[in-house]
């Protein structure tokens, strides 16, 4: 059996979809960073699948997951980085108890 495109297609769906699950129902802000990371890994895999059944020859879609890999580091230091600061001023990484952007 070979795997094809529609296998991969529906890995990615699942991925997205735990992912999803993840941002929507964690209270944790570290838990919805890596649901967001979820979420980037799944559009990866479609952009590689897309890439290696629609147009084999070329490279644009694996450059791209390239970019989303890069943007997904710079997303996951900037959010720990003000999930930490959050925690030292506040003491919690709950988000809903987060609220220095209230008067």
């Amino acid at each position: 059996m070979q795997l094809g495109l529609s296998h991969f297609l529906a890995l990615s769906a699942l991925l997205f979809s735990i992912g999803l699950y993840g941002v929507l129902t964690r209270r944790n802000a570290v838990a919805i960073l890596m649901g967001i990371e979820l979420m980037l890994n799944a559009a990866n895999v479609n952009l590689v699948a897309f890439n290696r059944y629609v147009s084999p020859g070329v490279m644009p879609g694996q450059v791209f997951a390239l970019v989303v890999i890069t943007l997904a580091a710079c997303e996951a230091a900037v959010g720990l980085a003000l999930v930490m600061a959050a925690y030292r001023s506040l003491e919690t990484v709950h988000v809903d108890e987060i609220n220095l952007l209230k008067w």
